[in-house]
């Protein structure tokens, strides 16, 4: 899949916001997280931020990104549309955006953040590169927490 990343739209949040993953992948369901919600669907917070992935070729939306600038280091957050997961595309999507990213940006390092009990997203940043790091426990305006693994690789 050849992938084209281009400005976040209303109809893009839209769309993403109705999307709905398999159990145990549901807690990536863009409701999950109000903090993320709120702010994909703030139109002020889209540009440099906020970007849409389409097919090439049939320029369908197949995928979000989520880019934070922080020094020499772009953080990742992405998802891919719920009919897409399980099927091999992790890595090129991933190395799509770092792309991207790399021309935007010129980052020295890329990082990402990803559920310890997501094997299958893990083993997808690590054929593109990306090395576990350490382990932490995020908490949410909601007081609920949850571990996630800190990924990191060279641009």
């Amino acid at each position: 899949m050849q992938v084209r990343i281009r400005d976040f739209t209303e109809a893009d949040a839209r769309a993403i916001v109705a999307w709905r993953y398999e159990p145990p992948y549901d807690v990536y369901d863009a409701g999950e997280d109000p903090e993320d919600l709120k702010e994909m669907l703030d139109p002020t917070v889209w540009p440099d931020v906020w970007f849409a992935a389409d097919d090439a070729n049939s320029g369908e939306l197949v995928g979000f990104a989520e880019f934070r600038r922080l020094h020499d280091l772009v953080e990742i957050g992405l998802g891919l549309r719920p009919d897409l997961t399980g099927r091999g595309l992790g890595p090129p999507f991933t190395e799509a955006l770092m792309a991207f990213a790399r021309e935007r940006w010129h980052p020295a390092r890329f990082g990402l953040d990803v559920l310890p009990w997501n094997e299958r997203a893990i083993r997808a940043y690590e054929r593109v590169g990306f090395v576990r790091g350490e382990r932490y426990l995020r908490r949410f305006d909601d007081g609920a927490e949850r571990e996630f693994v800190r990924m990191e690789r060279p641009a």
